[in-house]
């Protein structure tokens, strides 16, 4: 079944709305030691990529040197909120420089007074981002655990 633009622009404002609500997300790479699951706190933008800040050196961040393709899920993390979460796949990469308007928005979720111009935003860090090929939206209240996909 074929859904409506009407119906994938739904299914993109609820998937946004899981991104905003969520926090951590769950990262699964794979190298030749087999499949690894990575926890990062991400930040989003309006076309449901995902961004996050790694250390280069750390089993995860190496793995996207030789394999770039990722799965990650995300759900919202109060216990109170309805059962949502997305699952998705798609094409990681490394991102150059420090990006401010990512490094602003994760120092507001984590609830940091906003970083200066000037300030090394990065540590030693990296940006990564990941571009979703395919995203299920889980949202209980709506559909119960019939999985919403959109394809990118």
């Amino acid at each position: 079944m074929v859904k409506s633009d009407m119906q994938n622009q739904k299914i993109k404002n609820l998937i946004l709305e899981v991104l905003e609500k969520g926090y951590l997300m769950s990262l699964g790479t794979l190298d030749e030691g087999g499949v690894w699951v990575a926890d990062v706190i991400y930040v989003h933008d309006d076309y449901l990529n995902m961004y996050w800040m790694s250390d280069p050196d750390v089993r995860h961040s190496k793995a996207l040197k030789k394999h770039t393709l990722v799965a990650l899920s995300i759900t919202s993390n109060a216990p109170i909120e309805d059962n949502m979460g997305n699952q998705c796949f798609g094409e990681a990469e490394k991102i150059e420089g420090p990006r401010m308007d990512l490094a602003k928005k994760h120092y507001a979720k984590r609830k940091k007074p906003e970083p200066g111009e000037n300030e090394d935003v990065l540590g030693g860090y990296s940006w990564y981002v990941v571009k979703p090929k395919s995203i299920d939206l889980i949202y209980e209240k709506l559909f119960g655990f019939k999985k919403q996909k959109i394809e990118l």
